[in-house]
């Protein structure tokens, strides 16, 4: 039996360049913000039917992240890993994969994978964070 023929309304459009703008991994409260800015009139029920269409159609892959709601991102990317931010909560792409400094198995053991997620303040949260800003000039 044929596969029906994935619908692109504007609504699933608008969430796809959503993601695409991002280049990032969205939450599905994120993905409605940034697609609202495309179809105000989008609501989040219809943002998390697109996300399991897309993801049906393997053009999301999701992201998980320990303790919190999944994420989704744009699927097809080589291999890379994330960094979440604790103070915004956003999560970020990280380019190549150092896979020279990760840890050697213990002998006969064979890795088919891996994943990596580094923890921090984003550059614009570190901006904000206490102690930066203008220092008062001495006098």
């Amino acid at each position: 039996m044929p596969q029906p023929v994935p619908r692109n309304t504007r609504q699933k459009q608008a969430i796809r360049d959503a993601f695409i703008e991002a280049n990032r991994p969205l939450s599905p409260e994120e993905a409605l913000a940034a697609a609202q800015r495309h179809y105000e009139t989008l609501g989040i029920a219809t943002v998390y039917r697109n996300i399991k269409s897309l993801l049906a159609e393997g053009w999301l892959d999701p992201v998980s992240l320990p303790g919190q709601a999944t994420r989704y991102e744009v699927a097809g990317k080589a291999h890379h890993h994330h960094f979440h931010c604790r103070k915004c909560g956003r999560m970020y792409e990280l380019g190549d994969c150092a896979g020279t400094v990760l840890p050697r198995p213990p002998k006969g053991f064979r890795v088919s994978g891996h994943e990596l997620l580094l923890y921090g303040n984003c550059a614009r949260c570190a901006e904000t964070a206490p102690g930066k800003g203008r220092r008062r000039a001495s006098r």
